[in-house]
């Protein structure tokens, strides 16, 4: 059994999250776990520390034969070994694509509010961006505007930048909306870049479905990206893999990375394949604990966060805060970090949409988020008084 209550010492190591703010301050923004990662994984890498050689690394056939059968068991979704591109990370990734599927002066259409590295993409492969904003319905949950979606496409549009399980605002679109956006993306000739780094993060409930699954059309127009980073706690490792089903679009990824974008290194390498052969156990284990803070931080926030709305969360362990009916409305996330000690994600950071909200991670012991919460408790009694 893992144990999840552990708080780890993670400040003398060298944690952006923990020590980019002083000592007294919680952090409860960057996406990643305050968790050990799983001990197959960890055994594996010394394993292969022991054996005292890193030379340049070629992922193992059997890599590829594990993801294939991961993807097949998961969504019966059939793919090939080849089909496979092993990349550092999924940022990476996205902006590789955009560079490789399309040509300066055209455009590429993203949701916001989303994972800020979405909104420089485009630009960073001389695109224009486009942007549909979610809308959120009455209860919290966002929901996506189809009619203002197609209202954005353009003649330029050449690439849309999916982001599901979306991050931030939790939602994990389901088939309908999935085939909605795709049949959307076909009729005006867009290439579908799919971020589904959060897919194993599924709450109870909720069903991960890959956009590519929705038919051979759809997937010979789509790049996945998926990761065992979030899931299994690597993410410093930089082990990601894009699934690139349609040879043509493999071949000008390829061609695009020659001499700029190198493949995963070995340790990353070890410990991807260890957590998807023997991290599943740990998974389930971890997906009960992260359900019972995600039900913790509701409860909290519906109960002693007056002004604060919780979106609804059906995947990710990052909570999209709404604190524009607070009394730190104006200066959320400066009012909780100064004032609390609370470090959390600025929503105005994640684009249009985003102004007045804060993200928050709760992949961490439920003790250090108990802590967190009662320190923002603690600022919005003072703003009061």
């Amino acid at each position: 059994m893992a144990d999840f209550d552990h708080f780890p010492e993670r400040r003398s190591t060298e944690s952006v999250k923990w020590r980019i703010f002083d000592e007294d301050v919680l952090p409860m923004w960057v996406a990643d776990m305050d968790f050990r990662s799983p001990e197959p994984v960890i055994q594996a890498l010394h394993a292969r520390v022991e054996h005292g050689i890193f030379g340049y690394p070629l992922p193992q056939d059997e890599f590829r034969q594990v993801v294939v059968e991961r993807l097949a068991n998961r969504y019966q979704w059939q793919v090939c070994p080849d089909d496979l591109i092993f990349l550092p990370g999924v940022v990476t990734g996205f902006n590789l694509v955009c560079q490789a599927l399309t040509q300066t002066g055209q455009a590429a259409i993203i949701q916001t509010p989303v994972y800020f590295p979405f909104l420089s993409a485009p630009e960073n492969a001389g695109l224009t961006r486009q942007e549909n904003q979610l809308v959120m319905a009455s209860d919290g949950r966002y929901e996506i505007d189809f009619d203002d979606f197609e209202r954005q496409i353009t003649p330029q549009t050449k690439m849309f930048i999916l982001c599901n399980p979306h991050n931030p605002v939790g939602r994990v679109f389901t088939r309908p909306e999935l085939e909605r956006l795709a049949e959307i993306c076909l009729r005006h000739d867009i290439y579908i870049c799919s971020d589904e780094i959060h897919s194993d993060l599924i709450f109870s409930g909720y069903q991960h479905t890959p956009i590519a699954t929705l038919g051979k059309q759809v997937s010979d127009r789509t790049v996945t990206l998926i990761a065992p980073s979030k899931t299994f706690n690597i993410a410093g490792l930089e082990c990601s893999i894009a699934v690139v089903t349609n040879p043509k679009l493999r071949k000008r990824i390829e061609a695009a990375r020659k001499g700029l974008v190198h493949g995963v290194n070995v340790l990353g390498l070890t410990a991807g394949l260890a957590a998807y052969k023997y991290g599943e156990g740990w998974l389930n284990e971890l997906l009960v604990y992260l359900e019972g803070n995600r039900d913790f931080l509701s409860d909290f926030v519906m109960e002693r966060l007056p002004g604060v709305r919780m979106s609804p969360m059906e995947g990710t362990y990052l909570a999209w805060l709404d604190c524009r009916g607070s009394n730190v409305a104006d200066s959320a996330c400066k009012s909780f970090l100064e004032k609390g000690r609370v470090a959390l994600n600025n929503g105005a950071d994640f684009g249009k949409g985003g102004e007045g909200f804060v993200r928050l991670n709760f992949g961490c012991p439920r003790s250090m988020l108990k802590d967190a919460l009662e320190r923002m408790e603690k600022v919005l009694e003072q703003k009061n008084e």
